[in-house]
C-alpha cells in the first residue's frame, strides 16, 4: 500500500470492503475454534492440604512491619516441600521481607488481611540469580518473588504484595537528576547489557546486581511449569510485574495490580506457551499486559515463541496498551485470543498493539479479538508499530498477520487504525468485523501494509463534518 492516512467524513460510515474483496473473509475458518484445544491444556496446580504458618514458633516470623521474616518464609517453604507440598501462609498482618523462592508444590498463601512488604534495599536480593532483563538473559538481582525449574508453584489469596518501590529508591534509578546528578542511573547497565546480548557474551559472564541498576521484576517465574497466580493485590512495583519466563501452563487469575512506577507492565508472559489471564483488572504505569519472546539476538538465540494465550473477562485501566505483544518479541508470538474485556481510561493509549522494528523481528500472526467494550484510549483501537525505537535500522524484518477484531466497540479515540510500518516489513491480513467505533476525530494512518478488512463496521465521527461531495449525508 502506498504511504497514505484515510478518513471517509459522514455521521455514521458502513464499510464493507477496504482494500481486500469480501470473498477474502470465506479463507478463515472461524479462529476461535481453537480456543477449547488451548483451554484443556491449561490446568491450576492443586496442593495437598497442609499448611504451613509462617507465624508458627518453628519459623518464627512477626508481625508489624519492624521484623525481617526473610528466612521465617524461606524455612517454611522449605519445610513445605520437603513434606511434599501444600501451603505456605502469610496470615493477618503487616511482614516484612526480602526475595522469596519458591520450590515445587508450594502455593504462597497470602490471607485476607496480609500485606507482605518488600525490602527496598537491594541487598535483600543478593546473591545474583538466572534471570531475563528486558528480554535478555543475564545474572541480576533477584525477582522479589521468584522460582526457577519449579512445577507446581502458586501465588494465592486475597492479602496484599507490596513491593515498596517508590523514586526514593527503585524507581529513581530511572530518573535523570531527581536523586543525583547526570543521567540515569539505568543507562549505562542496560547499554551493557544490551552489548553483550549483541555479542552473545556467555550468559554467566552478564554479571549484574551490586554496582549496577537493573531493578528486578516483582514476580518472575523462570522454566517453571504449572503455575498459578490466584486473588491477590500487587502495588508499588519495582519494574515488570508479573513476568513467567519460559515457562507453560499459567493461570492468572483474579488479580489486581495498581502500580503506576516507571515500566510497571502488568503481566508480561515472556516466551511462555499455554497461558490463560482471566478476571483480572489492571491500572499500570505502562502495558497492562505484554506478551514477549526474548529481545535482539539474544531473543533469537532462546529461539522460544509465546504462543497459546487467553485473555479473557479483564478490565484495563490507565497504561500504554490494553493488549501488547512487543518490542521484545525476537522468537515471535502466535495464538493469542482475547475476550469479553473491558477497556477505559483517559489514561490508556491503545486497546490492541503490536511493536516491534528490524532489530528485533519476530513473526506475529493469529491474534483475535472479540466482544471487547473500549471507553476512551489517547491514540488508537489498533495499532501496529514497527518504527517503534529503532525503526527500519536493522536486518530482521518483523512481521504482523492474520489479525481478526470482532465486535469490538469503542467510544472515543481518535483513531480506530494506525500502521507505521516500512518497505520489507509485513502488515497483512487484518480484519475487522461487525464493529462500531464512535468518536473518532483524526485520520486513520497506514503506511506499508497489505490487506485490510473492514466488514460491517461503523464509524461515527467525533464532530459535525462539513460534506466534501453533492450528496447529502445521510439523515441520521
Amino acid at each position: 500500500m502506498p504511504n497514505h492516512g484515510f478518513f471517509l467524513p459522514g455521521i455514521a460510515l458502513f464499510f464493507a470492503v477496504l482494500l481486500q474483496p469480501a470473498s477474502g473473509a470465506a479463507r478463515h475458518a472461524d479462529p476461535w475454534n481453537a480456543v477449547p484445544a488451548i483451554l484443556a491444556q491449561i490446568k491450576a496446580p492443586l496442593f495437598p492440604a497442609r499448611d504451613f504458618i509462617i507465624t508458627d514458633a518453628r519459623f518464627g516470623a512477626r508481625p508489624g512491619g519492624a521484623h525481617d521474616c526473610t528466612a521465617a518464609i524461606a524455612s517454611a517453604i522449605a519445610a513445605c516441600h520437603e513434606a511434599g507440598g501444600g501451603r505456605v501462609v502469610i496470615p493477618a498482618g503487616i511482614f516484612l521481607t526480602g526475595a522469596i523462592h519458591l520450590k515445587s508444590n508450594v502455593n504462597l498463601h497470602v490471607s485476607e488481611g496480609a500485606r507482605l512488604v518488600f525490602s527496598t534495599d537491594p541487598a535483600a536480593y543478593l546473591p545474583v540469580v538466572l534471570t531475563r532483563w528486558e528480554g535478555i538473559e543475564c545474572m541480576n538481582y533477584s525477582p522479589l518473588i521468584h522460582a526457577h525449574g519449579q512445577e507446581n508453584i502458586a501465588v494465592t489469596g486475597s492479602g496484599m504484595l507490596d513491593g515498596g518501590a517508590s523514586p526514593d529508591n527503585w524507581w529513581g534509578w530511572t530518573k535523570p537528576g531527581e536523586r543525583h546528578a547526570g543521567p540515569p542511573l539505568s543507562r549505562a547497565s542496560v547499554r551493557r547489557l544490551n552489548e553483550m546480548g549483541d555479542k552473545n557474551t556467555p550468559v554467566a559472564e552478564r554479571i549484574f546486581g551490586e554496582g549496577h541498576y537493573l531493578r528486578p521484576p516483582f514476580v518472575q517465574f523462570y522454566r517453571c511449569k504449572n503455575i498459578l497466580i490466584e486473588g491477590v493485590t500487587l502495588i508499588r512495583s519495582p519494574f515488570w510485574e508479573l513476568n513467567p519466563v519460559l515457562c507453560e501452563n499459567i493461570t492468572v487469575r483474579g488479580v489486581k495490580i495498581d502500580s503506576h512506577g516507571p515500566n510497571n507492565d502488568g503481566c508480561d508472559p515472556d516466551s511462555c506457551r499455554n497461558v490463560l489471564i482471566e478476571d483480572c483488572r489492571f491500572d499500570t504505569g505502562d502495558d497492562c499486559i505484554a506478551i514477549k519472546s526474548g529481545r535482539n539476538n539474544d531473543g533469537r538465540r532462546v529461539n522460544v515463541p509465546s504462543e497459546n494465550i487467553i485473555v479473557r473477562n479483564c478490565e484495563m485501566k490507565d497504561g500504554h496498551g490494553g493488549v501488547v505483544i512487543g518490542s521484545e518479541i525476537s522468537a515471535g508470538c502466535r495464538n493469542v485470543f482475547v475476550e469479553n474485556c473491558v477497556m477505559d481510561s483517559p489514561n490508556l493509549d491503545r486497546a490492541l498493539r503490536f511493536k516491534s522494528n528490524a532489530r528485533r523481528g519476530g513473526v506475529i500472526e493469529n491474534i483475535h479479538m472479540r466482544n471487547v467494550s473500549v471507553g476512551r484510549v489517547a491514540e488508537a483501537i489498533l495499532t501496529i508499530d514497527f518504527m517503534y525505537q529503532e525503526g527500519a535500522d536493522g536486518p530482521h524484518l518483523p512481521a504482523v498477520r492474520n489479525v481478526s477484531l470482532e465486535n469490538v466497540n469503542g467510544k472515543s479515540s481518535p483513531r480506530v487504525l494506525q500502521i507505521a510500518g516500512f518497505q520489507g516489513a509485513t502488515a497483512d491480513d487484518i480484519r475487522f468485523k461487525d464493529c462500531v467505533f464512535e468518536g473518532v476525530s483524526a485520520t486513520e494512518y497506514v503506511r506499508h501494509a497489505g490487506r485490510i478488512l473492514f466488514d460491517n463496521v461503523t464509524i461515527v465521527p467525533a464532530g459535525k463534518l462539513r460534506p466534501v461531495s453533492s450528496v447529502p449525508p445521510p439523515s441520521e
